[in-house]
């Protein structure tokens, strides 16, 4: 028996990092999937977003599972996109009993030095889009009275970081979302929680860009950030994997979880209860 025997669960940015994890957890666990991905670039992201393949590989990995795998292109952007995702999802599965709202992107700039596009999208994906992903689902649970959200969300939540503000406001921002919608849902049976994770190893963290900042330095590399994970984790390890997050989210869509709703939850290897030390400090001279 696993704990997501008999169920279907739908994932955004399902391609690759946490969502290939939750999505293989979730079919190691009994349940089937339903995948969505961008397939296209943001002109404000650094780096390449997942596309066709990816959410190929994920469904060849999930279906060597022995579960069933729905793939479907689909920009969290788009309302219509969701929309249509779930109605696929439904037809192929014949209902949805769990969303994983989890496509996101990362990028960084100086609070007064962001544009207003880069801003902008990151709204739009990291929020927005988390709520376009719930809205997409919901009439489905509220129909059934039964249901499981759990959103990504960040350690920035609650940890703000110098170069990433629109990043730190948009997952806050979903902490507020999550708390809502579970006040509004629970009437119908329906839970929602978020995940807050701290560093994980993905594509989202470790384009150049990241690198360097991990660094200090340009010329950043894939050394620079595992030494990084030792001073962010309280934990002795360089970084966690995605599948740590996934552990997370099979415990919320079981009934394991079932009086569990409202909640967020750090899966941050200890980072959350580290103090911050002012590495930018300005000391005034003795002159002063």
């Amino acid at each position: 028996m696993g704990l997501l025997d008999g169920k279907v669960v739908f994932i955004t940015g399902g391609g690759r990092g946490q969502g290939r994890a939750h999505a293989l957890a979730s079919a190691q666990e009994g349940a089937d999937v339903i995948l969505t991905d961008i397939d296209a670039p943001i002109k404000t992201v650094p780096y390449d977003l997942a596309g066709k393949e990816d959410l190929a590989e994920t469904v060849r990995l999930v279906e060597t599972l022995g579960r069933r795998a729905l793939s479907v292109v689909a920009d969290v952007r788009s309302q219509q996109a969701l929309d249509d995702a779930v109605s696929q999802g439904i037809a192929a599965f014949g209902k949805i009993d769990c969303l994983i709202a989890n496509a996101g992107i990362l990028t960084e700039g100086k609070v007064w030095e962001l544009d207003d596009e880069t801003w902008q999208d990151m709204i739009d994906v990291n929020l927005t889009g988390v709520w376009r992903s719930v809205k997409a689902v919901l009439p489905h649970m509220i129909e059934r009275k039964s249901g499981s959200i759990v959103i990504t969300a960040s350690s920035n939540s609650d940890d703000p970081d110098p170069g990433i503000a629109h990043y730190t406001a948009a997952k806050a921002g979903v902490i507020g979302l999550m708390k809502n919608v579970a006040v509004e849902v629970a009437p119908f049976g329906i839970r929602c929680n978020a995940i807050k994770p701290g560093f994980i190893a993905s594509e989202m963290t470790s384009w150049q860009g990241m690198l360097d900042r991990y660094a200090g330095h340009e010329g950043g590399t894939i050394e620079h950030m595992h030494q990084a994970g030792y001073f962010f984790n309280a934990l002795p390890m360089p970084m966690m994997q995605p599948e740590s997050t996934a552990k997370v989210a099979l415990f919320l869509n079981s009934d394991l979880a079932a009086y569990v709703t409202g909640q967020h939850f750090f899966v941050d290897a200890g980072h959350s209860v580290l103090s911050r030390t002012n590495l930018g400090a300005v000391i005034p001279s003795a002159e002063a």
